[in-house]
Parts: C-alpha cells; sequence; structure tokens
C-alpha cells in the first residue's frame, strides 16, 4: 500500500516541525515548505532516517506575488498527489499598528491570508477531482476577539476562521470528500512567542503556553476526525466561548491592556 502524502507550510520549526514528526509517525510522505532550505534538508534527513518515509523539499517564500501558484505547480510537475495539506505558515508583528513597517505587514496579509486561500483553492480542487483529502489551515485564538497592538494578525487569523468555516460547509454540501479544518490554538511554546523581528515580545508566562507537539496532534486528530473547527485546551475553548458573551469593544480594551502591560 502506497504512502498517504502530506504537504506542510512552515515546516522548518515549531507547530510546523511538529505537523511533520507526527505525520511520519503515521507513515506520510512529506512535502516540506519553507523558506530556508539548510533547516528543511535537516529535518528531511532526520524524518526520512528515523520514520523511513520520503521527504520532498520546496523552499518557497509565500509573501512572495503567486508563490502559492508556483509552489503548487512545482508539486504538479513531480507528480506528486497531495492528500493532507496543512496551512501552517504565518507571520505576526506586535505593537502599535502606526509604528510597526507597513510592507512587514503587507507580508503577513499576504502569507496569512492569501497564499494559504491560494493554496487551498488549489488543493481542494485538486483533491475534490480524487474525491478526498484533508485540509489544515492554521487560525488562532485571536480569530475570536479584536486585538490592540497585534491587530493586523488578529484580524487575518479571524479572516482564516471565517474562511475555513464557510468553505467546510460548501465542501460538505457538494459531497466533494474533502473535510476543511481550522486549528485556533491559544499561546503556543514557539519562537513566535519571543521573536525581535515579529516587534515587541510578548512577555507570557509558561503556564499559559501549551506545547506545540500537542497543538499540532490536536488539530491533526481533529481533521482526520472532520471537525471544521478545532480549539485546543480547556481555558481557550472557555476563551472562545467567552466572547460571544460580552461587546468586541470590551473585549477590545480588556485585551488591549493586557497585551500592553505584557509586551517589552
Amino acid at each position: 500500500m502506497t504512502n498517504k502524502t502530506a504537504l506542510v507550510t512552515g515546516a522548518s520549526d515549531g507547530i510546523g516541525l511538529d505537523f511533520c514528526t507526527l505525520l511520519a509517525k503515521r507513515n506520510y510522505n512529506l512535502i516540506l515548505v519553507a523558506r530556508r532550505e539548510d533547516k528543511l534538508n535537516i529535518v528531511a534527513k532526520t524524518l526520512t532516517e528515523t520514520y523511513g518515509i520520503q521527504c520532498s523539499v520546496m523552499v518557497a517564500d509565500l509573501s512572495e506575488p503567486k508563490a502559492a501558484q508556483t509552489l503548487f505547480g512545482r508539486v504538479r510537475e513531480k507528480g506528486f498527489e497531495v492528500d493532507f495539506l496543512i496551512n501552517n505558515a504565518g507571520l505576526l508583528h506586535n505593537g502599535f499598528f502606526n509604528q510597526l513597517d507597513l510592507g512587514e505587514q503587507e507580508k503577513m496579509m499576504t502569507v496569512n491570508m492569501l497564499a494559504l486561500t491560494a493554496l487551498t483553492h488549489l488543493f481542494a480542487n485538486d483533491m475534490a477531482s480524487r474525491q478526498a483529502g484533508h485540509i489544515l489551515n492554521l487560525s488562532s485564538l485571536a480569530a475570536w476577539m479584536p486585538i490592540p497592538n497585534q491587530n493586523v494578525y488578529a484580524a487575518s487569523k479571524a479572516y482564516v476562521l471565517s474562511f475555513t468555516q464557510a468553505l467546510s460547509d460548501e465542501m460538505l454540501a457538494a459531497k466533494s470528500g474533502v473535510i476543511v479544518s481550522a486549528l485556533c490554538p491559544g499561546f503556543t511554546a514557539t519562537k513566535m512567542m519571543d521573536n525581535p523581528a515579529q516587534g515587541e515580545t510578548l512577555r507570557i508566562a509558561p503556564k499559559m503556553m501549551m506545547a506545540s507537539a500537542v497543538v499540532a496532534e490536536l488539530g491533526i486528530n481533529g481533521c482526520l476526525a472532520g471537525k471544521t473547527t478545532i480549539v485546543p485546551g480547556l481555558s481557550n475553548k472557555i476563551t472562545a466561548a467567552i466572547t460571544h458573551l460580552f461587546p468586541k469593544m470590551l473585549i477590545a480594551k480588556f485585551v488591549g491592556k493586557f497585551y500592553r502591560n505584557n509586551m517589552g
């Protein structure tokens, strides 16, 4: 029996690397996508030697114009059929909107929304032609609320959540055989929590963060089980529910104060 194939963007570290490891354990062959070829080659070598699966490395900067279409074309040229797409790549910037670089925020919107949408469109059509496939889009708990000092990021993740939920219904109604899910993690222990390139660092107590491997496993399990929306962790589920109980501006004021008090 031929192994299924998964494509993971942002595969070189963090949750993306955990997705790859967990899928390799399930005997998926992998297409690893990220910007740094050296890191991808190390991941590919490790997973191939450890789990006996096949890994293909495809370097791509999804903030570049038409990068998603170019990546899809390369996958088709190689003759790969992707059974599981994980749109994990994402960018984040913290700080006051008018003080953050506009070009960097535009890149964030391109990666978080445009590239994700394009890859979903291209691979969903390919999967539907075979009447089978899974797509997991990385949203965030931030999608459920307006977040001052992280406003563009939160808005981009709200787009991912709304888009994915609506598309999931469409694909089910069309009896396409394609499952589309949104994963909405809260604070997760990855380099995103301490990356100077993202503007100010958000200081979060370790006890408030989930392990990235746990988040990744819950995401994979939820998608394979056919869940449309996956919020990992009880505290995150409670937070998501609470956001429906209060006016958005009240939530924005509370969250904004929390973020500003914990940024530095």
